[in-house]
């Protein structure tokens, strides 16, 4: 009696224990190959759509905070809804302020096409690391 008393106390402990150690593994994960192996986890976590939103707002957060002309570009495109049409980006783009269009155009240009193939991108890797 006595013992499964303790043991109902010691529930939250053991919750606090299982939260802090699923952190660490996402912590660990994160810093582990630049995120590689948590990338995965992400996307299958961004199929809830209760998590989906909780993400987004927490990448939106993040954009503020570190560019925030960036961060006005993006919800300004985005209200627009002219991902897909061009002539639709081509209005929303002439919305935009001086300093919005310059983060928006130099946010694009970093994420421009990426490496055509194997070879390419593991030139480019071998770069990234003599340059570091």
């Amino acid at each position: 009696m006595v013992v499964a008393f303790d043991m109902i106390f010691l529930i939250p402990v053991f919750i606090l224990a299982g939260l802090l150690l699923l952190l660490g593994v996402i912590f660990l994960l994160g810093r582990w190959k630049d995120g590689k192996y948590l990338k995965p986890i992400f996307m299958q976590l961004q199929k809830i759509p209760f998590m989906k939103r909780w993400m987004e707002k927490a990448s939106r957060a993040a954009l503020e905070k570190q560019n925030p002309e960036l961060a006005s570009a993006v919800s300004k495109i985005e209200r627009s809804g002219s991902l897909t049409d061009p002539i639709a980006a081509q209005r929303a783009m002439s919305k935009l302020t001086a300093a919005e269009r310059r983060a928006y155009l130099e946010a694009a240009g970093e994420q421009g096409p990426g490496p055509a193939n194997r070879a390419e991108r593991r030139r480019l890797e071998r770069a990234r690391k003599r340059s570091r």
